[in-house]
């Protein structure tokens, strides 16, 4: 589910792929439902290409939301990320990735994970494991 979930630089939440063309993309946004293109310029990325820091390896976003999700028993994040202090979203992130790495990942990274993670269960997205065919699609780390 998360390929098709796409964080775009410089616009706000998240978006749905729609439709690929030639030299753009049809994406929809989770909170409005408009559809809006992007282009090559655009830097766009998928959430399942996403992944944090930790001090030995790299944790897919998918591990992360799912963490938080059990954490908060499938509801939104209690944290009030308005307010927030960067003290507390620290807190918050080592009580679901205990070893991430705190030089890399900055409370502002944390936030955004959070606010996506809100975002996904207010619109109904609360599985994050990725499927067989996502999985196909990556590419092999096998020589």
């Amino acid at each position: 589910m998360l390929k098709t979930i796409l964080s775009i630089s410089g616009k706000p939440g998240l978006f749905k792929l729609i439709s690929q063309g030639k030299n753009m993309l049809i994406v929809e946004s989770l909170t409005d439902q408009k559809r809006i293109p992007v282009y090559a310029k655009d830097k766009v990325i998928s959430l399942r290409d996403i992944a944090i820091y930790t001090g030995e390896t790299e944790v897919p976003l998918h591990e992360v939301l799912t963490k938080v999700k059990e954490k908060e028993n499938g509801e939104k994040s209690a944290l009030e990320l308005s307010s927030a202090k960067p003290d507390d979203l620290r807190g918050y992130f080592a009580e679901i990735l205990p070893d991430f790495d705190r030089e890399r990942v900055y409370p502002s990274d944390i936030k955004k994970i959070l606010s996506w993670y809100n975002l996904l269960i207010e619109t109904g997205t609360t599985d994050f494991t990725p499927k067989e065919e996502e999985k196909a699609d990556e590419p092999s780390t096998t020589p």
